[in-house]
């Protein structure tokens, strides 16, 4: 008896060890509106996660509920449960700040800060106490931008403003930045929409190299987007996660015909 109890216990810890994030009934409302309507999810660690569909469909809301961004919006309300590591989110006891840098954000619009390129990347770190001094806080910039693939077209030019790059350039400086405070996870809300082909090519295979490091949540509005770089798929519509899976699985056997529907072309 003993043996089976064990051995449930076991399984139930190794499924939890396999959740970076665990979402229950996540609902969202804006004054009486509501947005989201008692959304579930489990996030993998190292994996990528792709939310995919039509606009307006809640996706990027909840992404913004995983790192308490909707807290500034003064008429939204979250309701349900986000955990990180087994750890309420929004717990009153938890630091927003302190969340943030554990859970980073690349916004739709590449938005670096109006400083240098070193700067850009130092800043996160020293105002979290990340560096003993300016040779480790030198170590974290380097890193973090070759971590980003943009060291190499930046080294010689550290002190330039990171607004004079170009914007492929730009929304890897802002990934470098979303990095140098070594988060556990990365939201990303559409960060290749901004980007001509060849930048979104450069940021696509960037994510690829993060997720051996990174737990990583993409919002797409291009589902081929989705099917090349994430390895889990969660389709929202009206408010509501329809279907997830992995991708292979979402994007060729889907199980509900909304979801079929949304990627063959027929609604969205």
């Amino acid at each position: 008896m003993d043996t089976l109890v064990d051995n449930i216990i076991a399984e139930a810890s190794g499924k939890e060890a396999n959740i970076k994030m665990r979402c229950r009934d996540v609902s969202v409302f804006y004054a009486e509106k509501q947005a989201l309507n008692e959304v579930n999810l489990d996030i993998k660690p190292k994996q990528v996660t792709a939310l995919i569909g039509p606009s307006g469909c809640g996706k990027s809301t909840f992404l913004r509920c995983l790192n308490r961004m909707n807290d500034t919006i003064d008429i939204c309300r979250v309701t349900g449960e986000i955990l990180l590591d087994n750890e309420d989110i929004y717990d009153p006891s938890i630091d927003v700040v302190d969340l943030r840098a554990d859970v980073g954000m690349v916004f739709q619009k590449p938005n670096p800060f109006p400083k240098s390129i070193y700067e850009n990347v130092a800043y996160g770190p020293r105002i979290h106490g990340l560096a003993r001094g300016k040779a480790e806080l030198t170590q974290i910039v380097e890193k973090s931008l070759k971590r980003a693939g943009l060291w190499e077209e930046v080294k010689d030019r550290l002190d330039e403003p990171g607004t004079g790059l170009s914007g492929g350039q730009q929304q890897r400086l802002c990934i470098a930045r979303a990095i140098a405070v070594s988060p556990e996870v990365i939201l990303m809300d559409e960060p290749c929409s901004a980007l001509d082909p060849i930048a979104t090519a450069v940021v696509e295979e960037l994510i690829d190299e993060l997720r051996q490091n990174y737990t990583i949540v993409i919002v797409t509005h291009s589902m081929q987007q989705a099917a090349r770089v994430s390895q889990e798929t969660a389709f929202f519509h009206l408010g509501n996660i329809v279907e997830t899976g992995s991708t292979d699985e979402i994007f060729t056997n889907p199980k509900d015909p909304r979801t079929e529907s949304y990627i063959t072309g027929r609604i969205g």
